[in-house]
């Protein structure tokens, strides 16, 4: 069964930094692309940013270009956002997703993390 358990989100005031954990079991995660997406108050759901199989890093959404970065870590099965220079435009619940890309992302129902920017 795959299972994905999103960790690190917190009240961070604007122009801090956060990194958000992903911990991945259930299937191949060494073989397989991964998403970043988040879901603002009131908002539908917005892919953030992706990494491929073999490590490729998709261009991610304007956004967050130059703010956030992907990686991933696969000896620990773990997805990684770096967040920097937080806007409170960034307060959104963030999930991390099955896919590389903004149209072949899945979702697995997982709780997310919740990320407030705030002063």
């Amino acid at each position: 069964e795959v299972h994905l358990v999103e960790s690190g989100g917190a009240l961070v005031q604007p122009g801090g930094s956060l990194r958000l954990s992903c911990a991945a079991s259930g299937f191949d995660f060494s073989n397989t692309g991964m998403s970043w997406v988040r879901q603002a108050p009131g908002k539908g759901i917005e892919w953030v940013s992706g990494i491929s199989n073999d490590g490729l890093i998709r261009d991610p959404a304007d956004s967050v270009k130059g703010r956030f970065a992907i990686s991933k870590d696969i000896t620990k099965s773990t997805l990684y956002l770096q967040m920097n220079s937080l806007k409170s435009e960034d307060t959104a619940v963030y999930f991390c997703a099955i896919g590389s890309t903004r149209s072949t992302y899945m979702t697995t129902g997982g709780q997310g993390t919740q990320v407030t920017v705030s002063s």
